[in-house]
């Protein structure tokens, strides 16, 4: 059986992998509603991400954090200064 390469630009919450989604919303409803960017901010982080050439699997290949909780943050800061 053929296993399936990693996604290089996919968000952990986009995989076919209840673990990674499990993960990834764990680490964001663990982030005050004050420490918390807004929906659209957060959107606008990820899509950067999503085009950058050091996202692999929903990691940050920079800083090696999981770039949706990182993005959530709303003081979070790109390793890279891209947002």
């Amino acid at each position: 059986m053929n296993t399936p390469k990693p996604c290089r630009k996919c968000l952990l919450s986009e995989m076919d992998d209840e673990t990674a989604k499990s993960l990834i919303e764990r680490g964001i409803n663990g982030i005050s509603e004050n420490d918390r960017s807004d929906e659209k901010v957060y959107q606008e982080r990820l899509s950067i991400c999503r085009s950058c050439d050091n996202l692999l699997s929903g990691t940050c290949l920079s800083c090696g954090c999981y770039v949706e909780i990182r993005a959530a943050i709303r003081k979070g800061r790109c390793p890279e200064k891209k947002w």
